[in-house]
């Protein structure tokens, strides 16, 4: 924020501009105000009167009820949600990486989330924010056995963006096979077993906000199919990862190319290969399967490439074994890597909102 800030104001768009007012944050601020029925006064022209159901509802919802009581604009409002919602982010995933890998590492964890190629959408009126710690606490709560509470939060995370699959995933295949494996007396390290009663209300809590929204679009649209055909004519289908290798390998065999398209290619190329290391190292179930299904999703969905990294931006499990790396290293070393991925993301963010003209 503090690079944008040198580069905003006197030539160009405020700051305040810059992260509350644009690319998709004025859809969610349309939407907050006005909500999903009222035309947009430009845009959505192609997508049709429906585009704006590819947007899900709980952060604007938010930032519609928060603007009832502040008397801010709309703008702003999301904006600040949204900086609030980084916070806990970061407090979230610090307290489930503790819990799984230590004080030391949870720390680092944290850091290297906040220097991410797309760290600057942390700063911005987005979803990202809100529903990385929505994510995050819920997983910390699986981690912890509180199904109730990870089962609602996943809902909550499901209500936020599409990508909420993940986290339903992980909490639903967590519970259930807890479940399973209590039932058969095989839960290891339990003092007592599980209680049936919790895992299956995290079972059947979880997926309704991620469902609830698709059969309301469904519903609005006249066609179950309703969701996918609003996101048809946004040009975003999964292709099961076809779009995202022929991408990838246009880095390698055409010019010129856009700075985005290169750091996009190696944010997928690095988020694949910590998963397989996070997968030898054996990281807990449920993270794992939310890191797997994001990256299943970001990989796999045909379109928008230059958004892949920040698709990726949720998953800061994978961030597990750099931070275990980094954690260990010579306090020289980290700090330098530190200062020096700081530096890098910061100027990149700038590039972002200065330079390149389409959504980060």
């Amino acid at each position: 924020m503090a690079a944008l800030a040198l580069r905003a104001g006197d030539d160009g768009p405020s700051l305040g501009t810059l992260l509350a007012s644009r690319f998709d944050t004025v859809y969610y601020v349309h939407i907050a105000q006005y909500g999903y029925a009222a035309p947009l006064a430009e845009g959505c022209v192609v997508q049709g009167p429906m585009c704006k159901y590819a947007f899900f509802p709980l952060y604007p919802g938010v930032v519609r009820a928060v603007s009832e009581v502040l008397p801010l604009p709309v703008a702003t409002v999301a904006w600040g949600v949204s900086l609030l919602g980084a916070l806990l982010a970061a407090w979230g995933i610090y307290a489930v990486v503790e819990r799984v890998a230590g004080r030391r590492v949870a720390i680092v964890a944290v850091v290297l989330w906040g220097i991410a190629p797309h760290a600057v959408v942390e700063s911005m009126a987005y979803t990202e924010p809100v529903f990385t710690a929505l994510c995050a606490w819920a997983l910390y709560a699986a981690v912890g056995r509180r199904w109730v509470y990870a089962g609602v939060l996943a809902s909550l995370a499901g209500l936020t963006r599409p990508s909420g699959a993940a986290v339903v995933a992980a909490v639903v295949l967590t519970a259930l096979w807890t479940l399973i494996a209590s039932r058969r007396g095989r839960e290891d390290g339990a003092e007592r077993p599980e209680r049936t009663g919790s895992l299956l209300a995290a079972i059947l809590i979880a997926p309704l906000g991620w469902f609830a929204w698709f059969a309301w679009v469904g519903y609005r649209a006249g066609d179950w199919r309703g969701y996918f055909q609003v996101q048809d004519k946004w040009g975003s289908t999964f292709d099961g990862g076809v779009f995202t290798l022929h991408r990838i390998a246009d880095v390698f065999l055409k010019a010129p190319l856009s700075l985005n398209t290169v750091v996009g290619a190696a944010t997928v190329i690095t988020a694949v290969v910590l998963f397989m290391i996070c997968v030898q190292q054996r990281l807990h179930p449920a993270l794992l399967v939310y890191a797997a299904v994001l990256l299943l999703i970001a990989v796999g969905g045909a379109g928008y490439f230059h958004s892949k990294a920040r698709f990726l931006l949720p998953a800061f499990p994978l961030l597990i074994p750099a931070a275990r790396a980094l954690a260990a290293a010579r306090p020289a070393v980290m700090y330098t890597i530190v200062v020096t991925g700081t530096l890098v993301s910061s100027a990149y963010g700038t590039y972002l909102m200065m330079v390149w003209r389409r959504s980060p």
